[in-house]
């Protein structure tokens, strides 16, 4: 081959390239960014004189089943912050989602959070029909300690002065399934994590945000239980499903493995997806948002709701250990 003919293939393969880099880059882009109409600020309740917030993302054709998505980190959530590429797979399935924000960590205790974020679901609940979806058809989907407060939902763990307009919490549950990335469910027994002190206490950086009386270790006995999904199991629980890194230290998979032991014994449905060699985060987190939106498929049954909806209107079961 003459070397202006071999420069030249290598022109031509490098523009090939090149421009399957281009478009891929750009089909990926289109999927994270469904035509989607997003209502922001609306409040459900507030704390400690501060507004309680979620904001609403509507689908282009909505299923008439929604998504709660707590956001959450380390108890801690910023008003506003929810962006909808990160929940694309959903979204594109036509699941409207409600993007959940709490008053953060120390500000508020952990058992005040779960107080508030069952507020949230009750208000979503109550509310969901001005937005095209059945109240009864609620998923919810969170990550470490958003994964921690879904399944205290998931659960029915909400505390007794959880605000429930019209009496309590619904017989058959706040949320009909759960999808959860790498979630605390056992804070007495905090195992191999890094936040484990070895005195029996709390979480070692967490310590404040579970209140002054979490130094007693009698006392944090009593709220350590009261806000561990482990010890709120019972036969009736939503189907769950965890994605767990098998490398994470700071929420050991144990912890996901014990939850789904537990919750057999009960006769609860949970399936672990253990994701090999993957820490707390992975950076295809999003696209694993996918396997979440397959979940609802299966056990958010289709609604009988007419799906439609206007700017403006409102604001025995098996239990799975999967590796990959």
């Amino acid at each position: 081959m003459k070397p202006n003919q071999w420069l030249h293939g290598i022109v031509r393969t490098t523009i090939f390239v090149l421009a399957l880099v281009v478009s891929l880059a750009g089909l990926v882009g289109l999927y994270f960014s469904p035509p989607t109409h997003c209502v922001r600020g609306l409040v459900y309740g507030q704390r400690h004189g501060q507004p309680l917030t979620l904001d609403v993302a509507v689908p282009q054709a909505p299923n008439g089943r929604g998504v709660l998505v707590l956001m959450s980190g380390s108890w801690k959530s910023r008003p506003g912050s929810f962006q909808p590429w990160v929940v694309a797979p959903l979204l594109r399935r036509g699941y409207t989602v409600f993007a959940v924000y709490h008053v953060p960590q120390p500000q508020a205790t952990v058992m005040e959070i779960v107080e508030d974020v069952c507020r949230a679901a009750w208000f979503v609940r109550q509310r969901a029909s001005e937005y095209g979806v059945d109240g009864r058809r609620l998923g919810v989907v969170g990550g470490s300690s958003g994964g921690h407060l879904a399944l205290m939902l998931a659960t029915g763990a909400c505390p007794e002065g959880a605000a429930f307009s019209g009496g309590s919490a619904p017989s058959d549950g706040l949320v009909a399934a759960v999808a959860v990335f790498f979630p605390v469910t056992d804070l007495l027994n905090l195992g191999a994590s890094t936040e484990n002190a070895g005195d029996g206490g709390p979480p070692r950086n967490f310590v404040r945000a579970f209140g002054p009386g979490a130094t007693n270790l009698a006392e944090w006995r009593v709220i350590g239980r009261a806000v561990s999904p482990i010890y709120h199991l019972h036969p009736q629980v939503a189907p769950i499903l965890i994605l767990h890194g098998d490398a994470d230290t700071l929420v050991p998979l144990e912890q996901s493995l014990r939850f789904q032991a537990e919750a057999r014994r009960h006769g609860g449905h949970v399936e672990v997806v253990v994701k090999r060699g993957k820490k707390h985060g992975w950076w295809t987190l999003p696209w694993d948002v996918r396997r979440f939106a397959d979940w609802f498929d299966r056990h958010l049954e289709p609604s009988g709701l007419r799906h439609s909806w206007r700017p403006g209107v409102g604001r025995g079961r098996s239990n799975r250990v999967r590796l990959q």
